[in-house]
Parts: C-alpha cells; sequence; structure tokens
C-alpha cells in the first residue's frame, strides 16, 4: 500500500523575499497570481495524496486562513511550532499528527516536479528507510551538491563549490524505521542530524528522475517562477 501523507515545512520568514515580498510567510509569496503553497498543495493532491499537515511557524494563522481544512479532496492538517524547533524539530513535531507510520516531506518554498510513489518504491526496493529526490542544477555553489555513488545518496557537500550537479531539494520519503529514528529532541536540523548520517550509512536511496526546480527563497529564482507559473 502507498503512502498517500505529506508533511509540508511551511514555517519559513522569508527573509531573503522581503524586498520584493511584504509580511507574508515564505509559502504564501504571490506567485501568478496564487500563493505559491497553492500550486505546491495542487500538485501532492494530483499525484494521490490524501492528506497533507502544513508543518507552520511563522503567521501560521495566515496560512490557515488561506489554505483552510480540505484542498482538492486532501485533509490539510496542522503542526504548529511554539517557537522554532529546525527543520528536524518541526518534521519530528508534524509526525505526531500522522495517521499512518510513513511519510512524504517537502519544503514549503521549493518545487520539484518528480513523482513521489516512484520515490517510495526507490526506497522501498532497496530496503532503505529514506529517499530522497534530487534536483539537477548549473551551478551547485549556492546550494551544496549531493554525491551520488550505485543509486544512493552517499555525501553532502558544503556551499561555495562551483560547477554543475546534483543537489538536495528538501523532498524525501521517510519510512517507519527513519521516523521512529529522529532524534528525541526538540530542536534539530534534519539535514545535519539525520540525513548526512544516514547517507555516510548508505541508507539514502537517490531518486534523480526529476525536473523544474525553482527556490522561491531566492529573489531571481522567484522572479523565474511567475513567468513559469503564468504559462
Amino acid at each position: 500500500m502507498t503512502t498517500e501523507e505529506a508533511i509540508v515545512l511551511a514555517g519559513g520568514l522569508g527573509t531573503r523575499l522581503r524586498a520584493v515580498v511584504a509580511d507574508v510567510p515564505k509559502p504564501l509569496a504571490p506567485v501568478a497570481g496564487r500563493p505559491f503553497l497553492a500550486w505546491l498543495l495542487d500538485r501532492l493532491a494530483a499525484s494521490g495524496l490524501r492528506r497533507c499537515i502544513l508543518a507552520t511557524g511563522y503567521r501560521a494563522d495566515l496560512i490557515e486562513q488561506v489554505i483552510g481544512v480540505r484542498w482538492q479532496g486532501m485533509e490539510i492538517a496542522y503542526s504548529v511550532e511554539p517557537e522554532p524547533r529546525g527543520t528536524g524539530g518541526a518534521i519530528a513535531l508534524a509526525a505526531r499528527r500522522l495517521q499512518g507510520d510513513a511519510v512524504h516531506v517537502l519544503n514549503g518554498d521549493t518545487w520539484l516536479e518528480y513523482t513521489p510513489t516512484v520515490l517510495e518504491a526507490a526506497a522501498r526496493d532497496a530496503a532503505a528507510p529514506m529517499a530522497i529526490a534530487l534536483a539537477r542544477v548549473d551551478d551547485v555553489s549556492r546550494y551544496g551538491a549531493v554525491d551520488v555513488h550505485e543509486g544512493r545518496a552517499v555525501a553532502f557537500r558544503e556551499k561555495g563549490e562551483m560547477g554543475s550537479g546534483w543537489i538536495n531539494a528538501g523532498c524525501y520519503f521517510l519510512d517507519s524505521a527513519a521516523l521512529v529514528g529522529l532524534p528525541d529532541v526538540k530542536v534539530f536540523s534534519f539535514e545535519h542530524d539525520v540525513l548526512q548520517p544516514r547517507a555516510a550509512a548508505g541508507e539514502v536511496v537517490a531518486v534523480t528522475s526529476t525536473r523544474g526546480f525553482i527556490d522561491i527563497g531566492v529573489p531571481e529564482d522567484y522572479a523565474r517562477a511567475q513567468a513559469l507559473f503564468a504559462r
């Protein structure tokens, strides 16, 4: 049975976007006349997901007001951080609201086209607790590169290196073992405290059949998204 739940990390402040977007949480930044999060939820609903937990923080009330509790047949639930907990803390808090024992996780400010069922199947087929959907970019310097070996993400390199390569777009599948293994602390980084050690242990399957990466937290990508989604 395929996993039908997702957690979307939607607690970002959007500080880098302040020059072009007023005081709204980053996932609500308008893109082609709609909140960016609306486009993302459209895609999740079209992918067959039936339930989505929005992990919110900054202006959580506004996100709930705009999105509501149903979206194109998908149930929307909310996990509100009382204080910033890092990406890991936000995922762990939201995971308490899951109805099943596995989940898709996505960033609420990035766009990457891939098939969630393919990501889950990659993890299941490899008997791995986690899978990551990677994005191919022309310049990895802004993001840090991901090293892939024999279908696994094996290392995450720091920002600054030049050239094309694979990057982490914040799109994951976590099975029950990955969820149970999350650190039992309130505040932690998913990338540093979970993803990197799991990858070093060979436990993260990499899926590269993806396209269309956009990070709306970067003003030039935000501008590119306007033209792309307007089509």
